[in-house]
């Protein structure tokens, strides 16, 4: 067969083989890592070792852009959750405020669930069996699994619940939540299935927890209204102040006589 000059050789074969540590013994985990026939290892997934491949290929700005942002990014729906339960609370809409607290309480949920999912299904990262050098950022540590992704999780659950309490955010908080997935495997920490999955499970334990519990928490915030300090936190004018100044009591126009009955003056002022 002729040898076409500059042509790309073709990719080296790869097999598997199963790296199990001393801590997995009798558990019946591994970790199936490929090895290339040139001696350099793969994850097993075609796709993640694209996108890792890809990241490697970046500039460096570029890649510590991603590493900032799948570290730092979750701060951004923090800041988010403080902005919208600002403005409901501006509105003095208990429905709004109620739907704004929920927001970062789903998203705990979320965080709860994936977590014990993790302790579960014992998933070792997919960077495990890579060189250092392979990822964007350090693999992390022994036990910290990798199904389903806590931050993509995070994301998901932050983002729901933020449109179900703010529609207009829905284009910002959806990239926002797909970004933080996509930086997850491009700095190496975990497989694209793990982000998908976190994504639909904090999307959808945000939204279940929001449908269920709206109404009533809607309704502990109304009850919440007249109390001195946390009426403050869920109103800007709270109802019974509000109500107090919309309705002020016109001293002037009433007098005690001798028997203790109220009169109105009259407009000579007897």
């Amino acid at each position: 067969m002729p040898i076409v000059r500059g042509a790309d050789p073709l990719p080296a074969p790869t097999f598997a083989i199963e790296r199990r540590r001393p801590e997995d013994a009798g558990r019946g985990r591994g970790m199936a890592m490929m090895v290339r026939v040139d001696g350099t290892a793969a994850s097993g997934s075609g796709l993640y070792d694209g996108v890792v491949e890809f990241a490697g290929a970046t500039p460096r700005w570029f890649q510590g852009l991603f590493a900032l942002y799948t570290e730092l990014g979750l701060l951004v729906f923090g800041a988010l959750f403080v902005v919208v339960w600002w403005r409901a609370r501006g509105r003095n809409d208990p429905r709004a405020t109620a739907r704004a607290l929920l927001a970062p309480a789903a998203t705990v949920l979320a965080y709860v669930v994936s977590e014990l999912l993790k302790t579960v299904v014992d998933e070792d990262r997919p960077c495990r069996g890579l060189p250092a050098e392979a990822t964007v950022v350090a693999c992390p540590g022994t036990g910290d699994w990798s199904f389903p992704s806590n931050h993509a999780t995070i994301a998901g659950a932050a983002a729901v619940g933020l449109v179900l309490a703010r529609r207009a955010l829905l284009p910002w908080v959806a990239a926002l939540a797909v970004l933080m997935a996509f930086s997850r495997v491009f700095v190496g920490v975990h497989y694209p299935h793990d982000v998908l999955v976190g994504l639909l499970l904090g999307a959808v334990a945000a939204w279940v927890t929001v449908r269920l519990c709206a109404t009533p928490v809607t309704a502990l915030v109304v009850r919440l209204g007249g109390h001195p300090l946390a009426g403050r936190v869920l109103y800007a004018a709270p109802p019974a102040r509000a109500a107090g100044r919309r309705a002020p009591i016109d001293q002037a126009t009433v007098r005690l006589d001798r028997t203790g009955s109220t009169a109105r003056r009259r407009p000579d002022g007897r």
